[in-house]
């Protein structure tokens, strides 16, 4: 079965506070995204990549992969106006008989266990999602005020979600709606069940100032 990943990478870096997208910031002397996209080649080295970027990042990218020497081969594909188009721009380049994996662009620390987790399950079920379960209190805010929530029933979700190709593909066909939180959200649209697998808790998704401070602590115990 063929194995795909699609790389979504749309950021702006605006809660970043950075001058470039959050995709391109140096993580260990290198851009995030580059850091990405070698944990599904380290996962499966016959996996086909495919990065999506906005329309006015493909040439920055460009130019970051010479002058980094980046040669891990990928198909690079213009983004939509917003993560949902993004994706269904860079399903389009996927066998529909394959698996695919869904994921951020800046969540270099994904773990190898976790990646086969998912593609496993999704092999056996149609779809996995990894999810980790939250550590700190919880309370939800209401009209009458905010009330504790019973964080056993709780789970934070991540990437990479890995699905059946045709499925999400298809759920893809459907017109966007704002209820549409991750690719989850989309294929559940269509009758799907979704099924949770364990993530891994250093996959943190890169977004703010202090979310590349703990990065450069992790790097050293993820590679």
């Amino acid at each position: 079965m063929e194995l795909y990943v699609v790389i979504v990478a749309g950021g702006s870096g605006k809660r970043m506070g950075a001058e470039i997208p959050k995709q391109f910031l140096e993580l260990a002397g290198r851009p995030v995204l580059m850091h990405t996209i070698e944990r599904f080649k380290s996962f499966n080295d016959a996996i086909e990549i495919i990065t999506v970027l906005p329309e006015n990042q493909l040439r920055f990218w460009i130019d970051l992969q010479k002058k980094h020497s980046f040669s891990i081969l990928h198909t690079l594909v213009t983004g939509g106006s917003n993560r949902f188009f993004s994706v269904r721009n860079g399903l389009k380049f996927v066998n529909s008989t394959g698996l695919v994996a869904i994921h951020d662009g800046v969540r270099p620390f994904v773990s190898i266990d976790t990646i086969k987790r998912c593609f496993d399950t999704a092999e056996k079920l149609g779809n996995a999602i990894p999810a980790i379960s939250p550590t700190e209190s919880l309370r939800i805010l209401t009209e009458k005020g905010s009330l504790p929530v019973n964080r056993l029933h709780v789970k934070q979700i991540q990437t990479p979600q890995v699905f059946n190709a045709g499925l999400i593909k298809n759920a893809y066909l459907q017109e966007y709606s704002k209820d549409f939180t991750d690719d989850a959200t989309v294929l559940e649209k269509t009758g799907e069940k979704i099924n949770l697998v364990e993530g891994n808790r250093e996959n943190i998704k890169i977004t703010n100032p202090e979310d590349l401070l703990i990065s450069t602590a992790l790097l050293p115990a993820i590679t």
